[in-house]
């Protein structure tokens, strides 16, 4: 998996988003200490609102982020994110107002909801061998879990030392130490077309991209999937260890480190399964596989035998099934748009799969205040198991790259018709390919 280091560009971007990525974690902690010393017991309001806010952020401003700078030169633009929400972190411990956290998160999370599709669309042009890059995504989830537990454990030592507004710098430190490696490399030139096209075109062509195609329509179904059964660690997780195993608050972070530590042993042993097995093959199935254990929790939890290490076994293979979804997606990204239109389709996505968080979140939280932890249980994993259900038939199990295909819209003389009615290539939805052509077999 560490071969793909050997590339300078790719190794000097993926620094660039391990410390982005430190710098955000500094900033979460932050973030809830800032609220707390604004609002209070109130506290856990405010940083939901702000949690709420960076999906909302997530979901309508990466379309339309990605419209507005699809032709300006890629280094610039995200050298330009990562300075302004450097900018943003370094003036959040200085508000004394709920409603300027609301404002100062929006701006950072729309700088982020600009930056992350457009470097998630420039990796496969660095990397163009399909081995180099499922290595590469996998190295990025191996990333973010690994995040998820040094950030907390970082924040922690630094707290002993400096005021909690010093978190804050260390933010700023990550933004700018990502900017100055992404200005250490040259960045391959984004693939431009001929197409003009107003800004409703620009903005909704990703997404139209990405409902024309099956493989990616089923990924839709996916997200929700994964969203459903994620929520429900990240947010339930704290109730079941602590209401229901009546276990102190550090078996909360044990808990919730057995799942990021079974993302990490997915993102380890990913590569060398997707050499082996389809996307398809592996994501499916490990979404299915994340509903039936959720399902299976609820029924321990309702007839009490859910104990503590059955608990974090559980959530170690939670941990597995949710990266085995999550990592290959890119490759399906990559499959589906030409290179010039790669970013459109990586911002659809980004989009798409917060829409589903922004629906689970709150889900998860209002079902288990309600209605307790095993039907909370049993809804999201039966939600799960219908997003699963979903995909498998919007996904067809025969999904070809190359596909023979008619053009009746075109003249036979037409440059891409080569003089045959019918033909054969990489399909993908474009200006020539509107629709897809109709499932064989």
């Amino acid at each position: 998996m560490l071969s793909v280091l050997s590339n300078r560009t790719y190794r000097h971007l993926f620094a660039a988003q391990v410390i982005a990525l430190i710098g955000t974690g500094l900033l979460t902690v932050a973030l809830g200490l800032l609220a707390f010393r604004i609002a209070g017991d109130r506290a856990g309001t405010v940083l939901g609102t702000a949690l709420a806010i960076k999906m909302v952020a997530y979901v309508l401003v990466a379309p339309v982020a990605q419209a507005f700078t699809a032709r300006l030169p890629r280094r610039a633009f995200l050298v330009a994110t990562d300075l302004a929400r450097a900018a943003i972190a370094l003036a959040l411990p200085f508000v004394d107002q709920t409603w300027q956290v609301y404002v100062l998160i929006f701006i950072l999370q729309s700088a982020s909801a600009a930056f992350t599709p457009t470097f998630q669309a420039t990796i496969p042009d660095i990397l163009p061998d399909e081995r180099d890059y499922t290595r590469a995504l996998s190295l990025s989830r191996f990333a973010y879990d690994l995040e998820n537990l040094l950030s907390p454990t970082l924040a922690a030592l630094l707290l002993t030392v400096v005021p909690y507004n010093a978190l804050f710098g260390g933010t700023v430190v990550g933004f700018l130490f990502s900017a100055a490696l992404v200005v250490s490399v040259t960045l391959p030139i984004a693939t431009r077309t001929d197409r003009e096209g107003g800004i409703y075109d620009r903005t909704t062509r990703g997404l139209r991209i990405y409902l024309s195609t099956p493989r990616l329509r089923g990924l839709l179904a996916l997200n929700l999937a994964v969203a459903a059964a994620g929520a429900m660690v990240i947010v339930n997780t704290v109730v079941i260890v602590q209401g229901l195993l009546d276990r102190p608050q550090t078996d909360v972070a044990l808990a919730l480190g057995m799942f990021g530590g079974g993302s990490m042993i997915a993102a380890l042993t990913l590569p060398r399964v997707l050499d082996r097995l389809s996307d398809r093959a592996v994501m499916i199935p490990a979404a299915a596989l994340l509903g039936g254990v959720l399902l299976s929790v609820a029924a321990m939890t309702c007839g009490g035998t859910i104990g503590w290490p059955l608990l974090l076994e559980t959530w170690l293979v939670l941990g597995i099934a949710y990266s085995a979804v999550q990592t290959p997606t890119g490759r399906l990204l990559r499959r589906s748009a030409t290179p010039g239109d790669r970013p459109a389709v990586f911002a659809a996505q980004f989009a798409l799969s917060h829409a589903a968080w922004l629906i689970t979140y709150p889900l998860a939280g209002w079902l288990g205040a309600s209605l307790g932890m095993p039907a909370t249980l049993t809804i999201l994993g039966g939600l799960t198991l219908a997003g699963v259900a979903a995909a498998a038939w919007l996904w067809p199990a025969s999904d070809p790259d190359v596909i023979e295909h008619s053009h009746a819209d075109l003249d036979p003389g037409h440059a891409h018709m080569h003089g045959d009615l019918q033909h054969a290539h990489a399909f993908v939805i474009d200006d020539l390919h509107h629709r897809w052509p109709a499932r064989v077999g």
